[in-house]
């Protein structure tokens, strides 16, 4: 097998003119150590490059001069931030500060893209490959604008007999899902984006919830023309979101082709003959219905 040659790797970019060429780096969930900062910034002031932060928590060293690829290469692999990817393959996981840091937060978000990066990484694709994961329907990092999204999701539900109709709930729901009614709360499951913060809002802690469930889509795309990713399964575990993201990244690795994005192909791929496939593949105790 012929030896791919570093200007070749979709983690090098050519920059307009072709004098120069951008490197972008690999960090997962854009977590970066302050000993990794300072050697991004050591290697960018021994080569003499300007540094770019990029939409997709990551960072690019920019105007790197060709000859000097192999190098910087080698600098930023010993340093931890190595080459990353950006064309036809699975580029930079994306993910927002989930329960590490965010009171709205779900679930851990950075340890499942950071798995999600151990296994999927730089994998060869037909078509570039983006996942995200939030751990909430606020969507931070806009999963549902990727090729597959993740986000963390919870279903509320009140202890009958408690509620005191207060309405505190009522005030902070986005979605006006919920109504005061006979002095109880009545809860629009249509409306509902199972965000959870009804739960958080409850002075009484009446409004409880089923443990956090993984919502994932398929399909979407930023662009000039965005589209939301069309939903697929909820399930319960990491465990099975690792399952579903293997069988989706199969598929499109056997079913795709380079010519357009993978949103634009899913009706010619008959995208609902394999999300019934992959749904009747899963076991019933790995999915949560209703969502």
């Amino acid at each position: 097998m012929r030896k791919v040659p570093l200007y070749e790797k979709g983690g090098i970019i050519n920059e307009y003119g072709g004098e120069f060429c951008t490197i972008r780096l690999r960090i997962p969930a854009g977590l970066i150590t302050v000993d990794q900062m300072e050697g991004v910034v050591h290697i960018a002031r021994k080569f003499n490059t300007q540094v770019h932060l990029t939409t997709r928590q990551t960072i690019e060293l920019v105007h790197v001069l060709p000859a000097s690829l192999d190098l910087i290469a080698a600098d930023l692999e010993a340093n931890g931030t190595p080459v990353g990817a950006e064309k036809a393959e699975i580029v930079n996981i994306t993910a927002c500060p989930g329960t590490d840091r965010c009171r709205f937060a779900m679930m851990d978000s950075i340890s499942l893209a950071r798995t999600l990066d151990e296994r999927f990484f730089g994998k060869e694709m037909p078509v570039k490959f983006r996942i995200a994961v939030s751990s909430c329907p606020n969507s931070c990092v806009s999963e549902r604008l990727n090729e597959i999204g993740i986000t963390g999701v919870v279903r509320p539900y009140r202890i009958p007999g408690t509620c005191t109709g207060c309405g505190t709930c009522v005030q902070y729901c986005r979605e006006k899902a919920i109504a005061i009614k006979n002095g109880q709360i009545k809860l629009d499951d249509d409306l509902c984006v199972h965000c959870g913060m009804c739960i958080q809002s409850c002075p009484f802690h009446i409004i409880k919830a089923d443990p956090a469930a993984y919502h994932i889509t398929i399909g979407g795309k930023r662009g000039r023309h965005p589209r939301v990713g069309y939903h697929v399964v909820t399930v319960k575990t990491p465990e099975t979101v690792i399952k579903v993201v293997e069988l989706v990244v199969k598929w499109v690795y056997r079913k795709a082709w380079s010519d357009s994005l993978l949103p634009d192909q899913l009706d010619i791929l008959d995208f609902e003959s394999f999300k019934k496939e992959l749904v009747a593949g899963l076991d019933e105790d790995e999915m949560v219905t209703g969502y």
